[in-house]
């Protein structure tokens, strides 16, 4: 069973191909993604790399949770999934006058 980890304060210029590269070297990957802003395009500065296994996953982790890459301390933790739903609607507005 994979196991999907958040990598996080990545330099802006990080690709997938920089990620993989990274953490490939822990383990088989399933997927890597880096998190891109829809209206510029630009990394937002995070990701998320999911591994075939989890013990590969928890020695990536050991390994680079802290680690120098690009002049930034990475944060690496085990991935969680979002919940369904966004934010609530926003209610509110004022009385009625009538």
């Amino acid at each position: 069973m994979g196991k999907k980890l958040y990598v996080g304060n990545l330099p802006f210029d990080t690709t997938e191909a920089d990620l993989r590269s990274l953490f490939e070297e822990h383990g088989e990957l399933q997927s890597v993604n880096v998190i891109s802003d829809r209206e510029t395009g630009r990394s937002r500065g995070f990701g998320f790399v999911e591994y075939e296994d989890a013990s590969s996953a928890e020695k990536a982790q050991r390994a680079l949770d802290g680690h120098d890459f690009g002049g930034r301390s990475l944060r690496v933790n085990e991935a969680h999934e979002r919940g369904a739903g966004g934010g609530g609607g926003g209610g509110g507005g004022g009385r009625r006058r009538g």
